[in-house]
């Protein structure tokens, strides 16, 4: 038998001010976007904006369906859209933000499990880190440099 430890490392800021003013601006219109998120059943909103190598920011909110498995996180339809529209182009920054609408968000929110493998995806792909904030409503917002703290066994082609 042998034993593996596993280290991720975040930094965590006390608040959104304490970011630099480009994430700040990124993390911002991940709050614009949330406000249109699609979340009747849940009442949890959540926006995410990516920042692209071509300066180009792509923003996505959660899409919701009364087919639970129909719905669409926030973080997917915009790595998706950017994907699609912009083929070509690195995903340097993603800034995620979370709010319900019953009870203040606190804690930083980070990607679910199928979000995490998506991101993957693109971060393989491109052969460069992503670097990922994520904050709830308010409070402290988490910067990791790269998935691999957030999903340190990723799956990709080259287990098919």
């Amino acid at each position: 038998m042998k034993e593996i430890s596993i280290t991720s490392s975040f930094t965590i800021y006390d608040n959104i001010n304490e970011l630099s003013q480009d994430i700040q601006d990124l993390m911002n219109q991940a709050v614009e976007i949330r406000k249109k998120a699609y979340a009747p059943y849940s009442q949890f909103r959540v926006g995410a904006a990516l920042l692209l190598d071509n300066g180009k920011v792509i923003a996505g909110s959660n899409q919701e369906n009364a087919a639970y498995p129909s719905g669409l996180c926030a973080e997917r339809t915009a790595i998706f859209y950017a994907g699609s529209a912009y083929p070509e182009a690195k995903i340097l920054k993603m800034a995620i933000t979370a709010a319900s609408d019953t009870n203040q968000t606190q804690a930083p929110i980070p990607p679910c499990g199928s979000c995490r493998q998506s991101i993957a995806e693109y971060e393989i792909k491109q052969e460069t880190p992503i670097e990922i904030y994520f904050m709830g409503e308010i409070g402290e917002v988490y910067k990791s440099a790269s998935l691999k703290n957030l999903l340190p066994f990723m799956f990709d082609k080259k287990f098919l």
